[in-house]
């Protein structure tokens, strides 16, 4: 502290009276504020050098190009210590708790997290323009080396310590394909690397970056899946594309955009991602047992979940053993669950309304009868409603799709509603005559309506067709 107070004082030119550390997050850096003649500059004590001059070096540059980081004020004479702008308090992790306690963002939130993806690219392209890349650390680039670093941390600290067996042959065969299409459309880039809504803070409504002394030349999908599959974050996937199209919009300024390769090259990113994630998840709580980092592996799981609903063919055997682990109870047991479950239902009448199994009562029970059925029809009674040419059938017709948007109107209401008063469990059921179109139909298509608004857990069950999922 001897250090940071002489900085201060000779920057300022006034006594130092007040010192407060804040929490760290898990890093070994030291930040604090500190305050005298109503002056306050945040300090920051480092263990390495070279980190430190990475941040310093770097926070240099960046203003040099206009992109919005905090100043380095000041810095000791063995690198260890320096001070910079205090930013205030407005995080954007914390500016957006309420949506990540709900899992559903406010149109506020939403902006401050558009805002964020909008700035994206200027650090990215402009950041990069006469970047010395050599004072990047530990690495001046993304390379393959740091991908089978990453790919080996999930491996060992997470996978192994999981107890679920697999062939290490036939899984460092998908890794290093997995590893060679990373590397391919690269680009002359910065790479933030931890880019996430705790290293974003926002002044004057504007978006600053704070935490980029591990950044480097890399591809921008990195970003992008670092930021927007933030485990925890719990973004709805109405969100998620939000996001996603703001950043491409602003991608525009610096390059053409080819909407359908970028989707496809982001969907690797979070592959890789969300691995890496794992793997610390894995070394902080097996081997550093703090259990706190397990309680997010339920989070993590549930983004690798929904990025499984289209296989990664191309690594047949790593996507095999991921299916599994999604799957563990053991995970399930981690941390307790405390999101609204919706059971959405497809039956036919004849047998009978399903039982509320949740015990709790009330919900939905909809008549889809009203609605002009495939099922008198010879040819469709081949079908479901599942099948594109049931889906033609009443899409054409028209009928169910305003019966769906009145469906839409009162669940979303109820839905909302008991997100906010922590209600676990509703039940939708939807009945027809023979339980395979109509209902089917609709039951599928509330349960994809819920999935993208809102997050929460949602199964789904085709009664009659012995089909049962969660989204």
């Amino acid at each position: 502290m001897d250090k940071l107070k002489e900085l201060f004082e000779s920057y300022t030119g006034h006594e130092l009276i007040d010192t407060e550390e804040f929490n760290s997050s898990g890093s070994n850096r030291r930040y604090f504020r500190l305050k005298g003649g109503n002056i306050s500059i945040i300090g920051v004590v480092g263990t390495s050098k070279e980190e430190n001059n990475a941040f310093i070096r770097l926070s240099h540059h960046f203003r040099s190009k206009g992109i919005n980081v905090p100043e380095v004020y000041a810095v000791s004479d063995d690198c260890l210590r320096y001070i910079q702008e205090d930013l205030g308090d407005d995080q954007l992790y914390k500016m957006v708790s309420q949506g990540r306690e709900s899992g559903e963002y406010s149109p506020e939130e939403s902006r401050l997290l558009c805002d964020a993806m909008a700035m994206l690219p200027k650090i990215q392209f402009d950041g990069a323009k006469g970047l010395d890349w050599s004072v990047c650390y530990p690495e001046p680039a993304f390379n393959e080396r740091m991908i089978m670093f990453d790919l080996n941390y999930f491996k060992y600290c997470f996978l192994k310590a999981t107890g679920l067996e697999f062939n290490e042959v036939r899984l460092q065969e998908d890794f290093e394909r997995l590893r060679d299409d990373l590397m391919h459309d690269m680009g002359d880039t910065f790479m933030c690397r931890d880019f996430q809504a705790r290293n974003v803070m926002v002044k004057d409504g504007e978006p600053y970056f704070i935490d980029f002394q591990g950044g480097r030349k890399g591809p921008v999908y990195y970003d992008v899946a670092s930021f927007i599959w933030q485990a925890r974050s719990r973004y709805p996937e109405k969100l998620r594309k939000e996001m996603v199209r703001t950043y491409l919009e602003a991608l525009k300024e610096y390059i053409p955009v080819r909407e359908e390769h970028f989707q496809e090259r982001l969907r690797l990113f979070v592959l890789f991602r969300t691995l890496q994630v794992l793997g610390a998840y894995g070394f902080r709580g097996y081997f550093e047992k703090k259990p706190h980092f397990l309680a997010s592996v339920p989070f993590a799981l549930s983004n690798l979940r929904r990025l499984l609903k289209k296989p990664f063919a191309d690594y047949p055997y790593l996507n095999g053993i991921l299916t599994k682990l999604t799957t563990m109870a053991q995970f399930n047991n981690i941390v307790e669950d405390k999101r609204l479950e919706v059971s959405i239902y497809s039956f036919a009448y004849k047998k009978g309304i399903p039982v509320d199994n949740s015990g709790n009562g009330g919900g939905y029970v909809f008549d889809c009868r009203a609605i002009n059925n495939p099922g008198k029809f010879e040819y469709y009674r081949q079908f479901t409603g599942l099948d594109q040419e049931v889906i033609k059938f009443l899409e054409d017709d028209g009928g169910i799709t305003k019966f769906l948007d009145n469906v839409y109107s009162m669940v979303d209401n109820h839905v909302k509603c008991f997100m906010e008063r922590k209600f676990t469990h509703l039940q939708v059921c939807f009945g027809c005559t023979g339980g395979q179109h109509r209902s089917v139909y609709c039951a599928e298509h509330l349960a994809n309506h819920l999935s993208e608004k809102y997050d929460i857990k949602i199964t789904v069950t085709h009664r009659e067709l012995d089909i049962e999922k969660i989204l």
